[in-house]
């Protein structure tokens, strides 16, 4: 399977917490590229994981749309969404250990986790799964002899069991010392190269950030900032609003008059003496 394209326009999710709704995503717009490899970065709380969960059909959009390959993610019933999973998208969910069965080795993990693919997909062996993330040597290897970083790419490897057009992977470079992390980096990398595969990959780590060709920063639930080979770009929203980066924002705080001015191609933003300031 070639790479999955993600779509989304005006993407809400709101969820209930404390009595109150929140909105973890007010209006999200992205593209992503078929066989691309993005990363998602942001504080806490952002809004990065539910968007993640939201393309892989974890989460239920409150509003807007959502594409994923064919699939319109906001309509489908949930066996439509079984269906997905089990074969177009590959999740790899936070902690190592919540997507493996521990008395499996890695070899067994794979097959377990093909089971549930359609009749009529052509699956890979498992042990070529294996040798694309690195792991050849480990097939029968127990989990509990392998590093972290091993469970890790194990990990990685059930997420990507069936081959799927769309990996998404929610910090799988998390808690993991900077040799192991640097290994789990290369063999997603190896993995977006040689199949094709599009890759959207959560992280907090700035080093991991800044080897991504593509990062998208979100705050506050919305894009704030796009990253193309470590340079930061701020995005024009659909209704042509402009989030400024942190830096920015410090100088022109809530409720700031700003002029926008051209010149010769250029654009300037002057704030505005208002009476009463000094």
């Amino acid at each position: 399977m070639s790479g999955l394209a993600i779509s989304t326009t005006g993407l809400v999710h709101i969820y209930r917490a404390h009595g109150h709704d929140v909105a973890a995503l007010s209006g999200i717009g992205i593209t992503v590229r078929p066989g691309e490899l993005v990363g998602l970065l942001g504080p806490s709380g952002a809004g990065k994981s539910t968007l993640l969960q939201l393309c892989g059909g974890l989460l239920t959009p409150s509003a807007g749309r959502l594409q994923v390959g064919e699939h319109n993610v906001a309509a489908m019933t949930d066996t439509e969404l079984d269906r997905m999973r089990s074969g177009d998208v590959g999740i790899v969910l936070q902690g190592a250990g919540r997507n493996l069965i521990p008395y499996l080795n890695p070899v067994d993990n794979i097959r377990y986790a093909q089971l549930a693919a359609p009749r009529d997909r052509d699956l890979p062996a498992p042990e070529s799964i294996l040798e694309l993330v690195g792991l050849g040597n480990h097939a029968q290897s127990p989990l509990a002899q392998l590093t972290p970083g091993q469970v890790q790419l194990c990990a990685v490897a059930v997420g990507i069991a069936t081959l799927p057009g769309l990996l998404l992977a929610d910090e799988p470079t998390s808690q993991l010392d900077h040799h192991a992390r640097d290994e789990v980096l290369a063999a997603i990398r190896t993995v977006n190269a040689e199949t094709g595969m599009t890759v959207l990959l959560v992280t907090h780590d700035p080093e991991v950030a800044a080897t991504l060709p593509r990062t998208v920063t979100i705050r506050d639930g919305r894009i704030a900032s796009e990253g193309r080979s470590g340079e930061e770009y701020a995005v024009v929203a659909v209704d042509g609003s402009l989030p400024l980066p942190p830096h920015v924002a410090e100088l022109l705080p809530a409720g700031t008059l700003v002029q926008v001015t051209t010149d010769n191609g250029d654009i300037r933003l002057t704030p505005v003496k208002q009476e009463g300031n000094q």
